[in-house]
């Protein structure tokens, strides 16, 4: 910030707020502050030293000082166009962005050609879902100054944001072409590579920020998944182990769906959805609280995504909105994704009694607009997963808001009030690691789809360049679900299977060369890797899956939609069950089609009994008729028994609600 001095202080007072600033600007927080204290006993309507102080305030995370010092400023002298702009920051910060940008227009309007104020302004309406005009504004700070590299990175990630991942790479460029030392824009230039799955280049681009500012929020956990993704392993153990340690130490370090990959630590999730709740998204009051809301002749459910498409959670889902008992519920659904119209899209419009696009709404408006609708139970589909907006919770969309299905984890935030479980996925003994209540199904959590379509195609082992007699395992999860110690027990059971082979998605070039590379070290030729390429159409791909004989999941991220879709289609599924959510949806769902003896508890015993199952026809048949037997009459494919019981869950939550219950755990009784 430029210091303007403007209260004829005297020659040894004007000195002093030279050095208190430089103090300021160099970090020194503490001395700096103990100055500005000072200085103000003699200066108390010194506006410099009233906005650089409350500047420092917001630094410390003292934000209502922070607030109520650059307001004293203002209120001595209104026309302050870095006291405006900086009180924009700070309400920035609080996620108040609609007066971030009041604050950032008035600066503009006293200083037209303030390019900061035009950067900032363009950052309060990309946080408000405006991102147009915000391209506007970072164009007229860059027209304004050219080599503002803080503009062209700001501009990225708007560009980001629209998938627009090419352009926005090239904003990042530029920026790091002005700024060689910019670590904030190697950060986003890595994230929008990895976007377009550029991974080699994603990660050099973080060792190039870390190497520059290794304290950047969330980087690691970023650069660990690109490696993931890579199947890139060189030095992986370690940076988990440094992941973990800053996690203990309340460190910004990973993003909670980036942990998922890394470790199967509940305690740890939860600290880190905390840390991650604390910095973006904590509670919003920002709008009043919601009065209680009478007793009405429907129950209003929201279901709220950006994914209603083609897309795992609808893959899941979309049968789901259609089955509700329209005689207790009216469902509304939320959407800020794409509009598609594809197949899935198209069913769950259907499906549901009212389909909100909000994509261009900032989330107060959406919020304002569940509200204006009295939607009684909003069920965010999204969590932590890509184009979720957790905003519109943390201003309370509902009186009771739900955490379900698109995030494996809690969200370690006050306004979730409960997340659908069932007893495999949270067992008592692991409660603690939930923020959430936890409101327990039968069965299996996990909702499906009963609907299956046929395949046109006609697939053979031989057209797959798959092994006629030789036990064929499979993996279908992304390449990032591979952690080293599965891919390592994979390798030692081919070792054991003579014949046998892993069956897995297409990759690009650099992961089929890793992953290779890994096989031959463990004395696995890699040929016996085999890779299918990505089929347009899901029937097509789960027909093809049936040349299988047994899915081994992943650990400590399993198969969630694609386990359900291999049980389906009667290949067995093998899994090691951990002690996260994400590391026990495989055993959820095995027991819900009555095959727990798929269930393993440790490596050892996976690799034992993968290679008993591929040595002994006999029993491996015997296994695999006992799946296909107990698909018509398994809980996990009857989309109605499942919605009916989730409607249960839902009217519980409701009645807790209006008889003035705290949310608490809810265990489904059902009927024998």
């Amino acid at each position: 910030m430029q210091l303007k001095i403007n209260i004829n202080p005297t020659p040894k007072q004007s000195k002093m707020m030279h050095e208190v600033l430089k103090m300021h600007q160099s970090g020194k927080l503490d001395l700096a502050e103990t100055y500005y204290k000072k200085l103000l006993n003699d200066l108390p309507e010194n506006t410099v030293l009233l906005t650089n102080f409350g500047t420092l305030e917001f630094q410390k995370k003292n934000f209502d000082n922070g607030i109520s010092l650059i307001e004293r400023s203002l209120k001595i002298d209104p026309n302050q166009p870095n006291a405006l702009n900086n009180l924009g920051v700070i309400f920035l910060g609080l996620n108040r962005s609609d007066e971030a940008l009041i604050q950032f227009d008035s600066a503009i309007n006293f200083q037209q050609n303030y390019v900061e104020a035009h950067s900032n302004r363009g950052n309060a309406l990309h946080d408000l879902n405006r991102p147009k005009e915000a391209l506007v504004s970072y164009d007229r700070a860059i027209s304004i100054n050219s080599s503002y590299a803080k503009a062209y990175s700001n501009r990225g990630n708007v560009l980001k944001d629209l998938n627009r991942f090419n352009e926005a790479i090239k904003s990042y460029d530029i920026a790091i072409n002005l700024m060689p030392n910019y670590a904030n824009a190697y950060s986003n230039r890595g994230d929008a590579l990895k976007e377009i799955n550029q991974m080699k280049q994603a990660i050099e681009s973080y060792d190039h920020a870390i190497s520059l500012n290794p304290d950047i929020e969330f980087i690691l956990g970023e650069l660990l998944k690109a490696k993931l993704s890579l199947c890139s392993w060189d030095g992986l153990a370690g940076q988990i182990d440094e992941i973990k340690n800053k996690v203990n130490k309340n460190k910004k370090v990973s993003i909670p769906l980036s942990l998922l990959a890394l470790i199967d630590d509940p305690r740890l999730q939860k600290q880190s959805a905390e840390i991650f709740i604390n910095a973006k998204y904590p509670q919003n009051n920002i709008l009043p609280k919601i009065e209680r809301y009478a007793r009405s002749s429907k129950i209003q459910i929201g279901y709220f995504s950006a994914d209603f498409r083609d897309h795992p959670v609808s893959h899941l889902s979309v049968e789901l909105y259609g089955f509700h008992d329209r005689k207790k519920f009216e469902i509304h659904a939320f959407s800020f994704g794409p509009d598609t119209q594809d197949e899935f899209n198209l069913r769950i419009k259907k499906g549901v009694d009212h389909y909100h696009d909000v994509r261009s709404l900032p989330d107060k408006d959406v919020v304002l607009l569940s509200r204006s609708l009295k939607i009684d139970i909003a069920v965010d589909l999204g969590g932590f997963t890509k184009n979720s907006r957790t905003g519109i919770f943390a201003m309370r969309a509902a009186p009771i808001q739900v955490n379900y299905l698109g995030y494996s984890g809690t969200m370690a935030a006050e306004y979730m009030d409960y997340i659908i479980a069932d007893q495999t996925i949270i067992p008592e003994n692991m409660k603690q690691h939930y923020s959430e209540s936890i409101a327990y199904l039968p069965y299996s959590y996990m909702v499906t789809d009963s609907l299956t379509k046929n395949s046109k195609m006609k697939f053979t082992r031989k057209d797959e360049e798959l092994p006629a007699n030789g036990f064929v395992f499979c993996c279908f999860n992304k390449h990032y679900k591979i952690a080293p110690n599965t891919f390592f027990a994979w390798m030692r059971i081919l070792k054991k299977v003579e014949g046998s082979v892993l069956w897995m998605p297409e990759a690009d070039s650099a992961i089929i060369t890793n992953l290779k590379q890994q096989a031959i070290k463990y004395g696995v030729e890699g040929d016996r890797l085999i890779f299918a390429p990505r089929l347009a159409l899901k029937e097509d791909h789960l027909s093809r899956m049936q040349l299988a004989d047994l899915f081994l999941d992943t650990l400590p991220y399993n198969a969630h939609t694609t386990s359900s879709d291999a049980l389906r289609i009667g290949v067995p599924v093998l899994t090691c069950i951990g002690k996260s959510f994400t590391s026990r949806v495989s055993a959820s769902l095995l027991n819900a089609v009555n095959l727990p003896e798929l269930i393993t508890t440790s490596l050892e015993h996976y690799e034992s009994l993968a290679i008993k199952l591929a040595t002994n026809p006999e029993e491996f048949k015997s296994l695999k008729d006992k799946l296909v037997n107990n698909l018509s009459t398994s809980a996990l494919f009857n989309t109605k028994l499942f919605t009916k019981h989730l409607d249960s869950t839902y009217i519980e939550m409701h009645e807790k609600y209006l008889k003035g219950i705290d949310p608490e755990d809810i265990y489904l009784e059902i009927d024998k």
